[in-house]
């Protein structure tokens, strides 16, 4: 009896701009997805891009066509959002290869744009999702925005929600109540208004890690300052960015996870404080506000620090509630999505492009 045959895998590209190795959520997810295609069919290659996008310079534009001019014409690209949303029309029409775009979040979202940058991303972003075969997504809300504000039609959107590994249940250090916050030092994290919200809170035993790598020296050093003018020097520590390891420790020393987060496109950090149990108060801005449920998280509108603060004073005071809510975020946490599920959705779409230019 004749064998059945192994289809061959299909062969991708990923295209990625900057260090891949940083501990963001979106190189994280880039990371995770990149490692499991292989298993589901993907003979998939990581290709660096230069690290200046979403601001590309002119010479990294020429770059980039160079290195999109040495792939093979029959594979397809996946390209990260943070660089195809800002290469330029001018560049995407030229890409001979079908395109797969993975949009974490719309560019033009960003806090800290001025009016003509925020602009001319949307602009940029609306013409390369047009040139796209089909566009992954992190969240449903981030689908519901490209539908709305960007006329990319529902069915070349394919939602890849981010994996959470499952972890052991935090500790915590109850004396005092330590609180973590987990995220780059950029404006759109909010950093700015949590130090706004827990100024008044300064008679409550607590302290706050902050976890992220910099990436705007600036804003670090406004961080800085505005902690010692609130006199939070003994309570607050910016850790910079740390290995897994390190973060794992921090997770299971902390009682109470905060995002003070403007925009999130879907808020990893909150599926990693869920698989650890923590309570949670985060903010509603994008996706922030349905990934983690109600009953693990208080929530509050992005900017506001008196809401905010109001909200962390809350469990601070009240151990039945945080206790409540903790139950309620490791419940969460255990039917969180794998790393698998999301990587089994993308290599789906990989594979029905590549069929659909082999026909």
């Amino acid at each position: 009896m004749a064998q059945p045959t192994m289809s061959p895998p299909t062969r991708a590209a990923f295209l990625i701009p900057g260090d891949l190795s940083l501990p963001t959520g979106g190189y994280g997810y880039d990371r995770r997805i990149l490692a499991r295609l292989p298993a589901f069919g993907v003979d998939i290659m990581h290709v660096a891009l230069p690290g200046s996008f979403p601001f590309p310079t002119a010479d990294d534009l020429a770059a980039t066509e160079a290195i999109l001019a040495g792939l093979e014409p029959d594979q397809v690209l996946l390209i990260d959002g943070l660089a195809y949303g800002a290469m330029g029309f001018d560049l995407v029409i030229r890409i001979r290869q079908p395109i797969v775009a993975l949009c974490h979040h719309p560019l033009a979202l960003e806090a800290g744009l001025d009016e003509i940058k925020r602009v001319q991303l949307q602009l940029s972003e609306h013409n390369a999702l047009a040139r796209a075969r089909h566009v992954i997504v992190t969240s449903p809300m981030t689908a519901r925005i490209l539908r709305e504000d960007f006329g990319v039609l529902d069915d070349r959107i394919m939602v890849a929600e981010p994996g959470t590994d499952r972890a052991a249940r935090a500790r915590g250090t109850n004396a005092p109540l330590h609180l973590l916050a987990v995220g780059s030092i950029v404006p759109r994290k909010g950093y700015d208004v949590l130090i706004r919200a827990l100024t008044p809170l300064l008679d409550k035993p607590w302290t706050l890690s902050i976890v992220g790598p910099t990436r705007d020296a600036a804003l670090l050093a406004a961080l800085e300052s505005q902690i010692v003018a609130a006199g939070m020097q003994s309570r607050v520590r910016l850790l910079g960015a740390r290995s897994e390891t390190e973060l794992d420790d921090i997770y299971a020393s902390a009682d109470i996870f905060v995002m003070p987060s403007l925009f999130e496109g879907y808020g990893m950090v909150l599926g990693e404080a869920m698989a650890r149990g923590l309570p949670i108060v985060c903010t509603t801005g994008g996706a922030a506000a349905e990934t983690a449920p109600n009953a693990a998280a208080l929530k509050v509108p992005p900017g506001d620090a008196v809401c905010f603060g109001n909200a962390v004073n809350r469990l601070l005071d009240d151990a039945s509630l945080r206790s409540t809510m903790a139950d309620a975020a490791w419940a969460a946490g255990l039917m969180l999505p794998t790393w698998d599920d999301a990587s089994k959705r993308i290599a789906a779409v990989l594979k029905a492009v590549a069929r659909g230019i082999e026909r």
